[in-house]
Parts: structure tokens; C-alpha cells; sequence
């Protein structure tokens, strides 16, 4: 038998739900937007940086030119664009 009384278990389910992070698209085919503003936020690179547009370093897709946004497929990907209006 052992000597040492073990601990007690951890309830890991005591803090609740987290919050979500938010990801998704911001703005939508069609829609006019500004330099800086945010196109999509997502983990990893689903989305891939077109024309007049960047890839931050959290994969955040944001607009570099004033303009619409635009979607479309290039090798089976899916590619974000801002087009000038």
C-alpha cells in the first residue's frame, strides 16, 4: 500500500468556455475598403494574398490600396484581391 495520501483531481472544466478568437472574413466580395483595413483573419494561410493585399504575420489578410474586394481561385487556392474602383 502506499504511504502517501495522493491529491485530489483537478476539475478541468471549472473555467468555463473559452472565448472565440474572432477569425473569419471581414469583408465580403463587392465591398469597398481602405488601405489597412482587414479583409480576413484566420490560423494558417486558407486564404492567400492577391493583388493589393498583404499577409500579415498572424496570416491577417489586409488591404494595401483603396479599392473593392475580389475573390478568386488560382491553382485550387483561394486568392483575395482589391481591385481599384
Amino acid at each position: 500500500m502506499a504511504h502517501v495520501k495522493s491529491s485530489g483531481s483537478v476539475n478541468q472544466h471549472s473555467q468555463g468556455k473559452r472565448h472565440g478568437k474572432r477569425l473569419g472574413i471581414k469583408k465580403f466580395a463587392g465591398e469597398k475598403i481602405a488601405v489597412g483595413q482587414i479583409i480576413v483573419r484566420q490560423k494558417g494561410a486558407k486564404y492567400k494574398a492577391g493583388k493589393g493585399v498583404a499577409l500579415g504575420h498572424d496570416w491577417t489578410v489586409f488591404a494595401m490600396i483603396d479599392g473593392v474586394v475580389s475573390f478568386s481561385k488560382k491553382f485550387g487556392k483561394t486568392v483575395v484581391n482589391v481591385v481599384k474602383s
